[in-house]
């Protein structure tokens, strides 16, 4: 019988009792165990239910979604317990994702971009960690790293490339089934490169997908804006090659990029340069706020160098006129010309809301760079239990820690596989995608992230729950940014400053259980989380604590300064 075929079956009935056990009393999933830490089936196992005995899950493999980095950290932890797996890739080759932006250089150095068990399979063949302090690319990242990580012998036959998983499920039951639900197997189902469906069997899932190719939509409200899909020939992706793959599609035209992250920053430097070669580039920028305060972030103070001269480059460049910056702009409408791009411009409707002027704005546009973030596939697990947050689509343990709405110093404290746990026996998500909406995510958090997650699915509690992170002393954790840039007649933060100490509202937000590590003393006096000026957040194995990303990154920040 194949795999689909099985797939298609009802739930088998509760078997027979164990000796000594009532079925009705061990099998009729009624009862909870009374430690919340310990599984339905285990408690089971332990009480000798004679249903847990007819369950097929235990030699069946852990299935890893995804052979980005987290991806291929959770193989290369269960090869080293001894678990069988398998990983399903949608690209063609690991790390196909990353490829994608492969001209972007990283914020963090080698030292950080690579997990410890993934190295302990490359040594041996040879591989060596690039220079630990050297920042690469998204294609050397892949070329120096994730390539050979998928070829050592460890997990070369068990990564399935061209696979999409469109869907994961417990087979034989829908999400609505709870009798039996546990002593049933996940169910992963995949689309091949030859288009064939194909039901995989799992006693557990990682989903490391990642949210590439998930970007928010360009209009208000989280929705896209009226007529964004009939303008789709005009937009780009949030990550284009403008130097190289890209360069003839944006050489001489006019772009308007919309988006206030990092993505953003660097299409804009990018264009910038091009700018100086090709005539006829015109570069518009618009932001929803009052200020860029928040991406120009710390500058020399940012305890990641490339990200603070990231946000100094950027002021520059608009500063000295070569990017024409448009604050206060919702995008409310494109209306794009029945021939296309080959018939002329989009215009991009938008209004001024908040401190930004009022009234109607028109931008026309040969191409519309949409660097607006991303989210979480979810349509895929609509048949397991997940549970979310509602605001930033996360495992809701996992939310309070990350959630931009209170976080804007940054900090994010240790967390394993109790936190990414769901009602779902079995199913994880990691990496990227477990911040669902939420922004800076760092590849060092899913590594540990996945760590955790398999060692207790091999059965070592301890060491799935024995958290830390190696983490850069990263800071900037104060209002005091570069510059406040706020438009004319919007509130002024350096009166909040004097007023509250820069604190406002985030700083004491912060979940108290979770303390931060300042190397400051209290005569400093002054800044956001300690100090008068941006300082850096001890952070590691030793302290425990929760580390800064950088920049005053969350809502809260952004009402710190008035600039939303």
């Amino acid at each position: 019988m194949s795999e689909n075929d099985r797939s298609q079956e009802p739930a088998e009935q509760a078997p027979e009792s164990a000796p000594g056990q009532a079925a009705g009393s061990c099998c009729t999933e009624t009862e909870r165990p009374l430690d919340p830490a310990v599984t339905v089936t285990q408690a089971k196992t332990s009480a000798g239910c004679g249903c847990v005995e007819g369950a097929d899950s235990g030699d069946l493999p852990v299935v890893v979604i995804g052979a980005g980095p987290v991806g291929l950290a959770a193989a290369a932890h269960l090869a080293e317990r001894g678990l069988d797996f398998v990983v399903l890739e949608a690209g063609e080759d690991a790390g196909a994702a990353i490829s994608e932006w492969g001209h972007v250089r990283l914020f963090s150095p080698w030292r950080y971009d690579t997990d410890a068990a993934a190295r302990r399979l490359l040594e041996p063949t040879g591989w060596t960690l690039p220079d630990p302090e050297a920042l690469p690319t998204g294609a050397e990242l892949v070329r120096d790293y994730l390539a050979p990580l998928a070829r050592v012998p460890q997990l070369a036959g068990r990564i399935r490339t061209g696979t999409r998983v469109i869907a994961v499920a417990r087979r034989g039951v829908d999400v609505t089934r709870t009798v039996g639900r546990d002593q049933q197997p996940l169910l992963v189902r995949t689309v091949g490169p030859d288009s064939a469906v194909t039901d995989l069997t799992a006693r557990a899932v990682i989903d490391a997908s990642g949210t590439w190719g998930r970007s928010n939509p360009l209009g208000h409200s989280g929705l896209p804006a009226p007529g964004e899909d009939q303008a789709a020939d005009y937009l780009a992706g949030p990550l284009p090659d403008v130097l190289g793959r890209d360069h003839d599609r944006f050489a001489g035209k006019h772009i308007l990029v919309v988006g206030m992250g990092h993505s953003a920053a660097n299409t804009l430097l990018a264009l910038a340069e091009l700018a100086k070669t090709a005539p006829g580039t015109h570069i518009a920028w618009a932001v929803r706020g009052a200020s860029v305060a928040r991406l120009y972030g710390g500058g020399d103070a940012d305890g990641l160098p490339a990200r603070g001269a990231l946000g100094t480059r950027l002021k520059a460049a608009v500063d000295a006129g070569e990017i024409e910056l448009v604050r206060g702009f919702t995008v409310t409408g494109f209306h794009a010309p029945a021939g296309g791009p080959a018939a002329g411009p989009v215009q991009v409707t938008g209004t001024g809301t908040g401190a930004a002027p009022d009234g109607a704005q028109t931008i026309d546009a040969d191409i519309v760079v949409a660097a607006t973030g991303f989210r979480p596939d979810l349509d895929m697990l609509r048949e397991v239990r997940v549970e979310l947050d509602p605001a930033t689509e996360a495992p809701v343990r996992l939310a309070p820690m990350i959630d931009p709405n209170f976080h804007s110093c940054g900090t994010v404290p240790p967390h394993g596989e109790r936190d990414l746990a769901h009602p779902e026996t079995g199913f994880y998500i990691a990496g990227m995608k477990s911040y669902g909406r939420a922004p800076t995510f760092l590849m060092a958090t899913g590594y540990e992230q996945v760590r955790s997650v398999v060692a207790a699915l091999a059965g070592d509690r301890a060491a799935a729950d024995a958290v830390e992170l190696d983490l850069p002393e990263t800071g900037v954790c104060s209002t005091d940014l570069v510059t406040e840039d706020q438009l004319p007649g919007a509130p002024d933060s350096t009166s909040r400053i004097a007023a509250d100490g820069g604190c406002g509202s985030s700083c004491g937000a912060e979940p108290e259980q979770i303390p931060l590590t300042v190397a400051v003393s209290e005569a400093d006096g002054g800044s956001c989380c300690g100090g008068s000026a941006p300082q850096p957040v001890s952070v590691g194995a030793p302290a425990g604590a929760g580390f800064a990303t950088g920049r005053v990154h969350g809502y809260s920040g952004d009402a710190d300064r008035g600039d939303n």
